[in-house]
This record gives C-alpha cells, sequence and structure tokens, in this order.
C-alpha cells in the first residue's frame, strides 16, 4: 500500500515540474511579443481525484486547487485546511445559489459568476460572513446552451452590475471554449471582453490548450488529466 502512494506521490509532482516548465516557457514567449507580463498561476483541478493523488500534489508543493462541486470540496479540503495554511481553492463549476453559504464559507475565489441572481446571492453572502472573495465573470464565449455562462454581448453590462451595484471583487473573466471549435478564437475573444473592462486576470486554458491559452494572455490555467490522470467515475 505505502508503495503504491509513494508511486502516485511521484507521479503526481514529475507532472506538475513537467507542466510548470511548459507555463515558464510559454509565458516567456509570450513575454517576448508584448513585453512584460504577469505571473501565471496553476490551478490543479483535483474534481473526483483520489486522496493519494491529491497528497502527492500537496507534497510537491501545489497549493491552488479547483473544484466543481460544493460539497465533494468540502469533504475534501475542509480537514486540510489546517495543515495548509496558504492553500487557495477555486470554484470553477456551476454554482447553484442554495450552495452560496457553503461556497462563501470553503472557497477563496469564486471563478464562475454568471448571472444576477447568483450575483445578488453571493454578494449578500459575502457581507454576512465578513469575506470578501475574489470573483471572475464566467463568459459562455460559444454562446452553447448546454454550458453556464453570460452570453459575450452581455458581459459587459454585467461585469458593470457585479463590480458597480453590488461590489462584488471581479478581478478575473473565465471561459471553456467548446471543443469543437478552435480555442484561439474564444481566447481572443475573452481577452478583448478583458481588456475593454479593465480586468487583468484571464483563466483560460486547461490540460490540451493551455499553452496556447498563454500565448493569448492567460495568467491562470485548470490542470487537471495532465496532472492527476484521468479521474475516478
Amino acid at each position: 500500500m505505502l508503495d503504491k502512494i509513494s508511486t502516485a506521490h511521484g507521479a503526481v509532482a514529475k507532472n506538475i515540474e513537467f507542466i510548470r516548465k511548459k507555463i515558464s516557457a510559454a509565458t516567456l514567449a509570450y513575454k517576448k511579443q508584448i513585453g512584460m507580463v504577469r505571473p501565471v498561476t496553476l490551478v490543479a483541478v483535483s474534481k473526483r481525484q483520489p486522496d493519494d493523488r491529491i497528497d502527492g500534489a500537496l507534497t510537491a508543493g501545489q497549493r491552488v486547487f479547483g473544484e466543481n462541486r460544493v460539497q465533494e470540496a468540502k469533504g475534501r479540503w475542509a480537514h486540510r485546511r489546517e495543515f495548509y495554511a496558504d492553500l487557495k481553492l477555486h470554484l470553477i463549476g456551476p454554482l447553484q445559489t442554495n450552495k452560496v453559504s457553503d461556497a462563501v464559507a470553503l472557497f477563496d475565489v469564486i471563478e464562475v459568476v454568471d448571472r444576477p441572481k447568483l450575483a445578488r446571492a453571493l454578494s449578500l453572502e459575502m457581507t454576512r460572513q465578513n469575506r470578501q472573495l475574489e470573483c471572475y465573470i464566467q463568459v459562455n464565449t460559444g454562446e452553447e446552451k448546454q454550458k453556464s455562462g453570460i452570453a459575450p454581448d452581455h458581459a459587459d453590462d454585467f461585469i458593470s452590475y457585479c463590480r458597480d451595484e453590488i461590489k462584488l471583487k471581479i478581478i478575473g473573466l473565465m471561459c471553456i471554449p467548446p471543443v469543437e471549435e478552435e480555442a484561439s478564437m474564444h481566447f481572443a475573444l475573452l481577452k478583448t471582453i478583458a481588456e475593454r473592462n479593465s480586468i487583468v486576470t484571464l483563466s483560460m486554458g486547461m490540460s490540451d490548450d493551455f499553452e496556447e491559452a498563454i500565448t493569448f494572455g492567460a495568467n491562470s490555467v485548470r490542470i487537471g488529466s495532465a496532472i492527476f490522470g484521468q479521474r475516478e467515475a
């Protein structure tokens, strides 16, 4: 059993090192194009991953993780908080308003603000808990009916509403491009919306396309399978 745990830890650590090298190379290439750039945050997507792989990432020094479901994340991370004071958790999956209280209590960043009802609920709950979390607006760049996210044409007004009217701390935008389309056009669209609204954090790019995302200005990438391997069913 200990040998299996050690093997899992070693594999995850090697994957993280490999990903970080690729991030550094892509960041350097982008910097040569435009000058100074912000460091890229690696968000390790830990949803449905077994404990040995999570602990392997933590042992390797990874401290920023992304989760899709509030209750699953609560079971995985609540007890680890006391051991890792620098842990930073991002909610990257759809959030229902009835889970807002738990989400605000557990997470440090909410990447999925995508509708006025959710934005209002988050604002009220953050005030109640006295926790002003960093928030990203999720933009549905492909306007896919099955995906969450504000439509690109409505993004400017929604960003203004969240920042100016209900005082959410909007620091970033997030997108998940359609799988059947070139990701680059969606990265470019998100960057354009961000620049128009003076937003500096772009959460875009996953295991298969994070290097390309960085060349379009991504400074937060969400990597799951390239770090942990395939998720459990």
